[in-house]
């Protein structure tokens, strides 16, 4: 015990981006067992007070996620294309860049790529137009309280602007974000960090002071590679080991994660 505290002072002193993985691994090991914690991440981890909150949208905000699923595997039907099913949660959390480069790879070159993603974007749409925005529930109820709280709320997409933007107003929650960072503003997002940190600098807050919202693996990691608090909603790829160490907090729904945020304020964690 003497030997990890000796091995916690020495290294707390290193700026967190100069240290060696290793070490840094040693220094939150060391400061959560200081801490009475269980070793995982600890409850202010090396963070400051949280005062901001950056959503993720498909599959977070809105079912959409799995509807954008059932047009790739849709069309995939059509044109014969095998592994469909493998491919597109590869995608998941990914912008258009990042999407067709995975694609490419699994049918390549020669393959249009264009010419698919337009027809799964016909068949996404006349769904919408038929059956409507899928919203997830608790998503009002959270937006509202956020703000009702005076939170600085932004939202990170890998979606393009344009979409995201008629999703938000259909839903009627455009209102609700201060700042809006989408795919097509980033030349790769998620799991790369760039977009939660363009996040974070239009909101003009520090990631360690932000939470992140979301639902995917990849949106995790560009989440905790930016800094930020990560707090997980699975939605169609259920967390494994990484995600539980990579996550702060894991929720069944948006409602869990309303609740949290409520302890959170009682127990002066948030900025509030």
């Amino acid at each position: 015990l003497r030997k990890r505290c000796l091995i916690w002072r020495f290294l707390k002193h290193f700026p967190e981006d100069t240290m060696p993985e290793a070490a840094a691994k040693t220094v939150f090991q060391a400061s959560a067992w200081r801490e009475g914690n269980d070793g995982r991440r600890p409850e202010n981890r090396r963070y400051g007070i949280v005062s901001a909150v950056v959503f993720d949208m498909d599959g977070v905000l809105f079912d959409t996620e799995r509807l954008c699923q059932e047009s790739w595997l849709a069309v995939a039907r059509e044109c014969g294309l095998p592994d469909m099913e493998l491919i597109f949660p590869r995608c998941i959390g990914l912008n258009a860049n990042d999407s067709r480069r995975i694609v490419m790879e699994a049918y390549g070159e020669d393959f249009d790529y264009d010419g698919f993603r337009g027809k799964a974007s016909a068949w996404f749409w006349d769904y919408m137009e038929q059956k409507g925005l899928p919203v997830k529930p608790g998503a009002a109820e959270l937006l509202t309280w956020l703000g009702e709280q005076g939170w600085p709320v932004g939202l990170a997409s890998s979606t393009r602007r344009s979409t995201v933007l008629k999703h938000l107003e259909q839903a009627g929650f455009r209102e609700d974000f201060s700042v809006i960072v989408t795919g097509d503003m980033v030349e790769h997002s998620k799991p790369q960090p760039d977009i939660y940190l363009m996040a974070c600098r239009e909101l003009k807050v520090e990631p360690r002071e932000c939470y992140a919202i979301e639902d995917s693996p990849n949106g995790i990691r560009s989440a905790y590679r930016a800094g930020m608090h990560p707090l997980m909603v699975p939605d169609m790829i259920a967390p494994d080991q990484e995600m539980r160490e990579l996550s702060e907090r894991i929720f069944r729904d948006l409602g869990e994660v309303l609740e949290f945020l409520k302890n959170q304020r009682r127990k002066g964690r948030a900025d509030l």
